[in-house]
């Protein structure tokens, strides 16, 4: 059983546009709703391919209701923490050139004692049995920058491993922390974290090298259309397919995440199979994830210790 919290969850609509024309009218051609959050899309692609995962969040207002009974339609195993305030509701407009725009809500503040039960959530599901924590996402106002770092040490007081995707200052008292399992950021949030551009391929070998020093096992970084660069015990992996025309970029990164925890076998499988698992999902509408019929792992070439001279681009 994989545990995923998502602290800031949200009702995600999507409305899907010929051409986005600012300050103008603009009319959908179609609009999809889905249960937002990167943990939670983590649990839904875990669920799609059937692979056991049970989604921890705060909930509260109509809107967590709906996004509550929607997980429930698409089979997601669900523990709600009844909060105060209203689950924030998210816009997506995508576009058919494959533009995505994404509005995203702050999200309802969350008093101490409902940040104690959502912890104390997470901890009865480890204490059960759990076998890896995915905390994942922003944080709402309540919880502070050092939040993930109590999702750690809960995890290393009962043995399971805490994986982490989330960015900015929450994701850097993380790593400062260390204790983590793996982390999975994007180039630009592993550029933030260590303050300087990433261009090639070795920037970003040394930049998640350097995260693995603080006390993280793995460091999965996504390169958005370039594939993905692992760096673990053994060494390092550059794993990307053909060129795509995306239909929707929204919770790709999560899919990627949910596929590395499904794999089985070194490094190499794992990493060819996340990156084909993201591959599937910018195919998909919205923040849809993907099933066992959408993934092409043949599509998928896999690199041992990639060059670092190479250009991101150029990959």
């Amino acid at each position: 059983m994989i545990v995923t919290l998502t602290p800031n969850p949200s009702l995600d609509r999507a409305l899907h546009l010929e051409r986005l024309e600012p300050g103008e009218v603009n009319r959908a051609v179609a609009t999809h709703q889905h249960p937002g959050g990167k943990g939670i899309n983590v649990s839904r692609a875990l669920a799609a391919h059937g692979v056991a995962s049970r989604a921890v969040l705060p909930s509260g207002g109509p809107d967590g209701a709906e996004l509550v009974a929607l997980l429930a339609a698409q089979g997601v195993d669900a523990r709600p923490v009844p909060v105060a305030g209203d689950t924030r509701s998210n816009i997506t407009l995508t576009e058919s050139s494959g533009a995505t725009t994404k509005i995203n809500a702050p999200g309802a503040a969350l008093a101490p004692a409902e940040v104690d039960a959502l912890l104390a959530a997470v901890e009865a599901e480890v204490a059960a049995g759990a076998d890896a924590v995915v905390a994942a996402g922003s944080l709402p106002a309540g919880l502070d920058d050092a939040f993930f770092t109590r999702v750690a040490d809960l995890g290393a007081r009962h043995g399971v491993p805490v994986v982490l995707d989330t960015s900015g200052a929450p994701f850097a008292a993380a790593v400062r922390h260390g204790g983590l399992a793996l982390v999975k950021p994007n180039d630009e949030e592993l550029a933030d974290l260590v303050g300087q551009d990433l261009t090639t391929v070795g920037d970003v070998l040394d930049a998640a090298r350097s995260v693995r020093a603080l006390g993280t096992d793995a460091v999965l970084v996504s390169l958005g259309a370039h594939g993905a660069l692992l760096v673990a015990d053994g060494g390092s992996w550059w794993a990307g397919g053909p060129a795509l025309v995306p239909v929707s970029t929204v919770g790709a990164g999560d899919s990627t995440l949910a596929g590395y925890l499904a794999a089985a076998g070194p490094p190499a499988d794992r990493l060819r199979r996340a990156v084909a698992w993201g591959r599937a999902a910018v195919l998909l509408p919205g923040s849809a994830v993907p099933r066992p019929s959408d993934i092409r792992t043949t599509e998928v070439t896999v690199v041992v210790d990639p060059d670092p001279a190479l250009a991101l681009k150029e990959l």
